[in-house]
């Protein structure tokens, strides 16, 4: 199954087993949510869904993982089940929180997940329908699961695969904030020294949809020529990173690391050094 899915192929899609989600974030979004959504959709909420924020994020970013067994409650609070086939979207062509409900979707062992192309925005071009108010859905059984399935790096990791030239090292965020010519969220502008620098904005065609896989496989593949081909993904804190994990995937590609803590983590960890192009 494709990880992406057009707004014309989502229409056509039977209903059984199918799950909405919802996964817009950002100020008032669950009013925005009550206000208007994609029929049948189910809110997901990134900082109490897709995240358990602790009280340091020099330990874990600003977006670190749920445990694990909570997001099968998540799952179960929302009707999924192992056999559901799962739509995200959210109003920023998937890297608001579409792409990390996806991540951790998969990572969780669900196979049949997809992010909707273009998202919030381009569903109401297409004509697919919208509804307001909560929607009512059966909760399902909890699904059992040890641990995390999908490959993840740690702040130490990052460091030794840097210092090993073992592996690549992508940081999604705009130029600007990689180049440290200035900070909007975290609260030292700069990047990972060695990390380089592919915005997932550039993932994207005019229009905010995501690239076909032919473009993207070209893409990467001359980006990444001779480096390392073992990548560790990184954004600010781990949740935009998995839009280009997401590319990845659709362009064919192994599925590569996410560095959950990213910088929101590295930039407040004592002793770490930080680079500027600035």
């Amino acid at each position: 199954m494709s990880p992406i899915i057009s707004p014309s192929e989502f229409k056509n899609l039977p209903t059984a087993n199918l799950i909405i989600l919802d996964a817009r974030a950002g100020k008032d979004i669950y009013q925005n949510y009550l206000e208007k959504h994609i029929k049948g959709a189910r809110f997901i909420d990134l900082d109490k869904d897709l995240a358990e924020i602790g009280e340091d994020a020099a330990f874990g970013g600003r977006h670190p993982l749920p445990d694990i067994e909570k997001f099968a409650e998540t799952l179960s609070n929302l009707g999924i089940s192992e056999d559901s086939h799962v739509v995200i979207y959210d109003d920023k062509n998937g890297a608001n929180a579409a792409a990390r409900a996806w991540w951790m979707l998969r990572s969780f062992g669900l196979k049949n997940v997809q992010v909707l192309d273009g998202g919030f925005q381009t569903a109401e071009i297409n004509e697919v329908d919208f509804s307001s108010g909560k929607e009512t859905f059966e909760k399902s059984d909890v699904i059992k699961k040890d641990s995390w399935l999908l490959p993840t790096s740690t702040l130490e990791s990052v460091e030794n695969e840097l210092t090993n030239d073992s592996s690549t090292v992508i940081d999604v965020r705009d130029a600007y904030r990689y180049n440290g010519e200035s900070e909007p969220i975290d609260l030292v502008a700069g990047h990972i020294p060695g990390a380089i620098n592919i915005p997932f904005s550039e993932n994207l065609d005019e229009n905010g949809n995501f690239l076909k896989p032919d473009i993207l496989k070209e893409k990467y593949s001359k980006l990444l020529e001779n480096k390392p081909s073992n990548l560790i993904i990184h954004c600010g804190s781990g949740v935009t990173a998995c839009h280009t994990i997401l590319a990845l995937e659709y362009a064919g590609f192994q599925m590569s690391n996410l560095y959950v803590g990213s910088w929101s983590e590295w930039s407040r960890r004592e002793g770490k050094e930080i680079a500027r192009e600035v």
